[in-house]
């Protein structure tokens, strides 16, 4: 069954909306330009509530760096408490490798030959945790790191996942498309933020939204 990841969460009744509908991993922004940035001051007692209500049943906590360097991914990680780390800029490989296999990378190419291309190069760096994915892709926008409502290309994300071990799929998924995506690619996750949210208000969750989306996708 497809895993769900509801990302750019900002608010503790939206995480447990997430929680309830069934969610496999929460995301949470620490790139102070998103619009749904959230600080590792305010992000640190909201996970510290979730586990302490959920223990073990606690879905995986995963925080969104965008060229940030070790140093400070790693703080804010020890600090909020998070499983992993989604690195969502134009990182190398080397900082994947520094993070030792808590992070993934996530990708917006512009084309096929683009994102084959990333495939090749962060290959040997892919996460051996099978709770995690090997890589995320996303659409391509050409200044804003995800979050944008732009749509990924199934044709691309058919040729990366024939190469990544654990594809996870972003990019304008809605509760309305993720079924019909997810028959498409058979991805091993999906990625939604904008999609599940309150008309005009990036961060804020509309909770009914979340909970087709994670049925839909685990459905489809």
């Amino acid at each position: 069954m497809v895993k769900v990841k509801i990302c750019g969460l900002t608010m503790y009744e939206d995480v447990w909306a997430a929680v309830e509908a069934g969610a496999d991993l929460l995301g949470f922004n620490f790139y102070k330009k998103g619009a749904r940035y959230i600080a590792p001051e305010a992000a640190q007692p909201l996970c510290d509530r979730l586990r302490a209500e959920l223990g073990a049943a606690c879905p995986l906590l995963v925080g969104i760096f965008v060229n940030d360097v070790v140093g400070t991914v790693s703080a804010v990680m020890n600090k909020v408490g998070l499983n992993f780390a989604q690195l969502a800029g134009d990182e190398s490989d080397d900082l994947l490798k520094e993070l030792r296999g808590l992070a993934f990378k996530a990708i917006r190419p512009m084309n096929e030959a683009q994102a084959l291309d990333d495939v090749n190069y962060f290959s040997a760096q892919f996460p051996q945790d099978e709770r995690m994915p090997s890589l995320l892709l996303d659409a391509h926008h050409p200044k804003l790191y995800g979050g944008t409502g732009e749509q990924a290309s199934v044709q691309v994300a058919l040729a990366v996942k024939a190469r990544v071990p654990r594809l996870m799929l972003a990019g304008g998924l809605t509760p309305e498309n993720v079924a019909e995506k997810v028959r498409a690619v058979q991805p091993w996750g999906v990625d939604v933020a904008s999609g599940v949210e309150i008309a005009e208000q990036p961060g804020k969750k509309d909770h009914g939204k979340i909970k087709a989306f994670v049925q839909d996708a685990k459905n489809p």
